[in-house]
C-alpha cells in the first residue's frame, strides 16, 4: 500500500521469492518502494504483514520478510550457465491473478536497459511473457532453479517479447549485503564514461574504437589520485577487456573496496597503465 502527493492509498501488486527458511524474501525495489505497508499471500494461502529489510535502488532489489519459520525456499541457480535460447519460465502474479507461469526462451545475455535514469547491468533478456505483477518473481530454468529475477518489460506498439530478469548471479551478493548490513555497499572509481564505438572515434579522433571513453573524473575521487582525465579511453580493467560501459560497471561491482586494480588506458596514441584504490561508492 503506497500513498500519492495528496495522501490518497493505493494498491500496487507484485512477486516475491522466499530464499529461506526464515522468511527473507526477495523482490524488486520499485514494488515495495515508497510503500506503507506491505501484505502477502504465500501459495499456500497463508497471509501474513512483510517489514523492509533493505533496499537497493541501483540494482532494483529489496529484500522483505516476514515472521514465519520452516518455510520452503527457491533453489537458487547459477546463471553464468545459460545459454541463447535455452528454456526458461517466467513465474508470478501477473495482474494481480494469482500464480502465473509463462515460457519462452533466453533471447540475450547481459544486457542493459535504462530505467527512471538508472541503467541496470547484467540483464537476461527473454521471450516469456512478463505482466504487471511479475515484477519481483522467479525466472527458472528447466531444472527448477532461480537463474533471474523478473525486473523490466520495453512496453511499445512495435515492440514484443522484450522481457528482461536480473541475473542470480549479479543478485546474490546484493541480497546477501543488505540481509547482513540492511544496504548495499559498492566500490567506487569515480569516472562518468561514454561506450566507445566506431562513430564515437571517428567524431572525437579517438585511436581506438571500443573501450569507455571518460567524460567526468570526480575530484577527490580514486580516478582522480591515478592520473585518469576527460578523453582517456579504458580498455583493460584488472584482467578484464572493457568494451564499452557495461563491462567497466561489471568490473568495478565485482571488485572489492580498498582494492588496488591495474588499469589499463590509451590517451592520444599512447597505451599506458596505472593503477587506483578503490572506495565506498559516497552514495552506497
Amino acid at each position: 500500500v503506497t500513498s500519492d502527493f495528496f495522501g490518497r492509498q493505493y494498491h500496487v501488486s507484485g512477486s516475491g521469492i522466499i530464499i529461506d527458511s526464515e522468511g527473507h524474501i526477495v523482490t524488486n525495489n520499485h514494488v515495495v518502494e515508497d510503500a506503507r505497508s506491505i501484505y502477502l499471500e504465500l501459495v499456500d494461502g497463508r497471509s501474513f504483514s512483510a517489514d523492509i529489510v533493505g533496499t537497493d535502488p541501483l540494482s532494483d532489489l529489496a529484500v522483505i520478510k516476514i515472521d514465519a519459520t520452516d518455510l520452503p525456499y527457491a533453489n537458487w541457480g547459477d546463471s553464468s550457465t545459460l545459454s541463447l535460447g535455452e528454456w526458461v519460465l517466467a513465474i508470478g502474479n501477473a495482474l494481480g491473478e494469482g500464480i502465473i507461469v509463462s515460457q519462452g526462451i533466453v533471447s540475450r545475455l547481459n544486457a542493459s536497459v535504462d530505467v527512471g535514469g538508472n541503467t541496470l547491468y547484467g540483464l537476461i533478456q527473454t521471450t516469456a511473457a512478463i505482466n504487471p505483477g511479475n515484477s519481483g518473481g522467479p525466472l527458472v530454468n528447466m531444472s527448477g532453479e532461480v537463474i533471474g529475477i523478473t525486473s523490466v518489460k520495453i512496453v511499445a506498439s512495435e515492440v514484443e517479447g522484450m522481457g528482461f530478469a536480473i541475473s542470480s548471479n549479479e543478485a546474490k551478493p546484493v541480497i546477501e549485503d543488505i540481509i547482513c548490513h540492511g544496504h548495499v555497499t559498492y566500490p567506487w572509481l569515480g569516472v562518468g564514461v561514454l561506450t566507445v564505438n566506431s562513430l564515437i572515434a571517428a567524431a572525437r579522433d579517438l585511436s581506438v574504437d571500443k573501450g569507455a571513453l571518460i567524460e567526468t573524473v570526480v575530484a577527490g575521487s580514486p580516478a582522480e589520485a591515478a592520473g585518469l582525465r576527460k578523453g582517456d579511453v579504458i580498455t583493460r580493467f584488472n584482467d578484464q577487456e572493457i568494451s564499452n560501459i557495461a563491462d567497466l560497471v561489471q568490473a568495478i561491482r565485482t571488485s572489492g573496496i580498498g582494492e588496488e586494480v591495474e588499469i589499463v588506458f590509451v590517451r592520444g596514441e599512447d597505451t599506458r597503465t596505472t593503477s587506483a584504490r578503490l572506495i565506498e561508492r559516497p552514495d552506497s
